[in-house]
This record gives structure tokens, sequence and C-alpha cells, in this order.
């Protein structure tokens, strides 16, 4: 049975699973070439659509991941978007802060007449005191979300291997825990990296063979977090590792930009092998810095 990759995939296959059938999920983007190809698109076009690819074999299949995973990542998702949103927040307030301290000093009558306005409309019990105290909810919220976390990643052995790597933190252990889910998906670990999207794009046609950017697949969430480790490994470590010297070799060769994305790609080399292998990163290790 051929399930496409949506919103209720997962709800559907652990269910049809749990029932002994023999269920798949596979990747929408294969299938949208074949449904534009149809005059009318309803349901049972698209399931007629599903049946041809699954009889002729031209599918991805796309992993459906665990429970607990899901739990995990919609915790991250919860905590990501309450820390976006208080910082727009404080960001508007300090903006707004900024143009009243301008128009309280400025000579035009106009916008002195504002800015008082402003003032005694912020007045306690006004509107504007409840929008100062939104940030102090909003953070307090963000901090039990983020205790949450990091309770999770103290109680979970991979996620304290994945820490043992340089750069790598809680955020980015249980991020890609939650990510990879099975190491075993993957028969090499350099796999991984294309998986991200962290591997160049290209074009090889006739007498034209070039590479571009990397391809930016994968999950933009994961995508981010090792590129964010890498940055804050060649940056702000002050430990030496192997990743860290092969990263600074790279940059006087290829620039700061490339060896950061070069180095994103390696740390989620090097956390998938050592998740599969069950063992610790050994800083002094030249096999640390090995494809």
């Amino acid at each position: 049975m051929g399930l496409e990759a949506g919103a209720t995939a997962a709800w559907l296959y652990n269910g049809l699973r749990k029932r002994g059938l023999a269920a798949i999920c596979i990747d929408p983007r294969r299938l949208r070439a074949l449904t534009k190809t149809m005059p009318i698109k309803n349901d049972r076009n698209d399931a007629r659509a599903i049946a041809g690819c699954l009889r002729v074999g031209w599918f991805s299949i796309v992993h459906v991941k665990s429970d607990e995973s899901q739990e995990i990542r919609m915790l991250l998702c919860n905590r990501r978007t309450l820390q976006t949103k208080q910082i727009d927040i404080e960001n508007e307030i300090r903006g707004t802060l900024r143009f009243r301290h301008q128009a309280r000093r400025s000579h035009n009558l106009g916008l002195r007449a504002r800015s008082r306005a402003d003032r005694e409309h912020a007045s306690p019990g006004g509107h504007g005191e409840t929008d100062a105290d939104r940030p102090s909810g909003s953070s307090t919220a963000c901090a039990v979300l983020h205790k949450m976390m990091l309770d999770m990643v103290r109680k979970d052995e991979t996620c304290r291997q994945l820490m043992t790597i340089p750069g790598v933190g809680a955020i980015t252990a249980v991020t890609y825990l939650t990510t990879i889910d099975d190491p075993a998906r993957f028969e090499r670990s350099r796999d991984v990296g294309a998986h991200l999207g962290l591997t160049p794009k290209k074009y090889a046609s006739g007498e034209v063979d070039r590479n571009s950017g990397i391809s930016k697949c994968g999950d933009v969430a994961m995508r981010s977090t090792p590129y964010q480790a890498s940055l804050a490994l060649l940056t702000r470590s002050t430990k030496n590792s192997g990743i860290r010297a092969w990263g600074l070799a790279v940059a006087k060769r290829r620039g700061f930009r490339r060896t950061v994305v070069a180095v994103a790609r390696k740390l989620a080399i090097v956390m998938h092998r050592v998740w599969a292998d069950g063992t610790e990163y050994h800083w002094e290790s030249k096999a640390a810095t090995a494809n």
C-alpha cells in the first residue's frame, strides 16, 4: 500500500502497520510530474497515479519517524516558535522606545505632541503596559520548554555521545537525533551530508559540467543547526580538535564561507558514525578528519 507523504501520513502509516499491512510512504515530488499530465485532478486519479508508480517502481520511500522522535521534534518546534516570537516582540518594543526617545528630543511640535500622547497611552493600566509584559510571559514559556529539552538530553545516552563531538551541544544533538531517527537508514555515513542538503548541486549535459551551491534538500532546521555548530567551532572554540584543524586548513584554500558549510557536513558525518558505532569522539584521533 502506497501513501503520499503529508500531514496525516505518519498517522495512517502507523495504523496500517499495526494491522499487519505492508504500507510504505512515498515522496510526493515524484508524483508531481505524473499528476501534472492529468486533465482532471481528484482523489481517485491521485490514487490511480500512486498505484501506477508502485507498479513500475518509480517512487522513493520516505522514512516515517517514530512517535518518540515526533514528540521531541514538536517540543523543539514549539521552543523555536516561542523564541522567535520573543525576539520579534523585544525588537518591536525596542524600536518603539527608540522612536519615542527621538520624538522627545525633536523640536517639531507635532512629533512632541504625538510622543506625549504615546506616553499617556502607555501609562499604568493602559495598552502599553500589557505589551511590555508580553516578553516576560514568552520568556517563561520558552525557559520551561528549554528545561524540558535539556532533561531529555541528560537522560538519552545517544545525545550524550553526540555531545562529545566538538561544537555539538544539546540543541544540535537532539535535533540530529529526531531528524535521522535511525542510523541504519544510511549505508554510508557520507550519505547523511547529501540527505541534509549540504552537498553541492551538479549540472552535466553535453559539454557543460559545473557545480553550484549546496542543494538545500531535506530538513531546513537540521541543516541550519550543524551550520551554527560549525560556525561556533571555527570562531569560538578554544580547544584544538581534528575537525577544527581540518576546517582551518580548508579556510586558507577555499575561504571562510565555504569552510563553514564543509565543516557542517563533516560534523553531520561524524555524528552519524559515532551514533552508529555507539562510541564517543576521540579528540586526538586522526580518523576524525577522514572523509
